[in-house]
């Protein structure tokens, strides 16, 4: 059993849903999970908003927009009368039931199931076309079996028994459609993974049905050695570890939610970064296996704050690293980067929302610096693998860039730095010629 995942965009007009049909239709067993169409919870989450603000006749004109393109949609995907009656018939059932929102007090329960309206209509109509096309497969309701826990972290072992369950409900089917991102909670309300949920609902799947494979299928060929959008003559990683792909997953690489990589790591199931606008091509492959030595990417990940603390009570002070954790801790704000020195302490946050409140509990340890506006640069590889010139490379690259933080040694695979985020694309640049050019011109 393999597990496959289409992204927004894979799934985001008829003609991509109907070369996702040709696919995934060779006979082998597997479980397709699938987004919802490219563009679609953008605009429930500005219906959302508006239903919020109490603008219901802009959410009945922003609703009346996105059923107008459903049934465009409709009109390209079916070929038969018959489907498309019933393809028609369904998504009203569901823009009624987003309108029915308009007549009363909007909450966060009820945005979460306007957000699971994407899913839950991209997998009716990719069921109805495999219909029609004589395709036989089965509609795995994801609300059947997956679920969050009270820490919203998802409940592996409710997930593992209720989705083999619904598998045994339908002996001798090879082909299961289910949706990504949506999920019950701990309370039975209709919730959700969050960021990046498609992938996580694969690789949690994937880790329940102990799949041999979870393919991740968009619109890219693979994880770049670089960030395409601003490095010229990027090129697909053919191979990474689990812990190299979470690195880069979590400073940056847009392909993969970070998330997404612990369920497959915890039951070494291989997991590849696929195009489907290039099938054939190779793509990525992350297992348990790093494949050759040495530097293999680069990332950056934007909205970065540094925060310094210097106080002369820590010198030779045992407690203070602790107090200063507890304040993070107490507003629940993980910290990406740290370093220290005998007085002074620097780390780094991706989330502001309690800055104000963090940095007055700070000040009851000592001076505070902020700076907002970085930019965290990643460099992933396997550096033990490569024991010597690693470092040499990167700080000749950037040696005109000034380096805010350093962070070395705490895992094998990165070197993290903090720059200015004015700075990001020509590190960026830098990093690639000083790193990858020069790597091909020497081969």
């Amino acid at each position: 059993m393999k597990v496959l995942k289409f992204g927004g965009t894979s799934v985001g007009s008829a003609e991509r849903m109907k070369a996702v049909a040709d696919l995934i239709n060779d006979g082998s067993p597997k479980i397709v999970v699938l987004s919802a169409m490219s563009g679609t919870t953008n605009q429930l989450v500005q219906i959302a908003e508006t239903l919020y603000q109490n603008a219901n006749q802009e959410a009945n004109a922003l609703i009346d927009a996105l059923h107008d393109k459903y049934k465009q949609v409709v009109a390209e995907l079916y070929a038969t009368d018959k489907k498309k009656k019933e393809a028609l018939e369904l998504i009203s059932i569901h823009f009624d039931h987003i309108r029915s929102f308009t007549l009363d007090l909007f909450t966060i329960y009820e945005e979460r199931a306007v957000l699971a309206q994407g899913e839950l209509l991209s997998t009716a109509l990719f069921q109805f076309f495999l219909e029609e096309q004589g395709i036989a497969s089965v509609l795995l309701p994801a609300l059947n079996f997956m679920k969050i826990d009270e820490n919203e972290e998802p409940d592996n072992a409710y997930i593992s028994k209720n989705l083999k369950l619904e598998l045994e409900k339908h002996p001798g089917v090879n082909l299961f459609i289910t949706q990504g991102y949506i999920c019950r909670n701990a309370f039975g309300e209709v919730d959700n993974l969050k960021r990046g949920g498609s992938d996580y609902s694969a690789s949690l799947i994937g880790a329940a049905a102990d799949a041999s494979e979870i393919q991740i299928w968009t619109d890219i060929d693979g994880m770049h050695n670089n960030d395409p959008r601003v490095v010229k003559n990027t090129f697909p990683i053919a191979e990474l570890s689990f812990d190299e792909a979470a690195e880069l997953a979590y400073f940056g690489a847009k392909i993969l939610h970070p998330s997404s990589v612990l369920p497959a790591k915890q039951k070494n199931i291989p997991v590849r970064l696929l195009n489907t606008m290039q099938p054939q091509a190779h793509g990525t492959t992350i297992s348990s296996q790093t494949g050759q030595g040495g530097i293999k990417a680069v990332a950056a990940k934007d909205g970065i704050t540094a925060i310094k603390i210097k106080s002369g009570r820590m010198l030779l002070a045992y407690g203070f690293l602790r107090s200063v954790f507890e304040v993070f801790e107490r507003y629940k704000t993980p910290i990406d980067m740290i370093t220290t020195s005998e007085v002074a302490v620097s780390l780094t946050i991706d989330n502001p929302k309690f800055l104000t409140e963090i940095t007055r509990e700070l000040q009851e340890y000592g001076q505070v610096e902020v700076d907002q506006d970085q930019s965290i640069i990643c460099v992933v590889g396997d550096f033990i693998a490569e024991r010597s010139g690693s470092g040499l490379k990167i700080f000749e690259a950037l040696k005109d860039i000034p380096l805010r933080m350093i962070s070395y040694g705490g895992s094998k695979n990165n070197i993290s730095l903090l720059i200015n985020t004015t700075d990001k694309e020509r590190s960026l640049i830098q990093l690639n010629e000083g790193i990858f050019e020069r790597n091909n011109h020497n081969a």
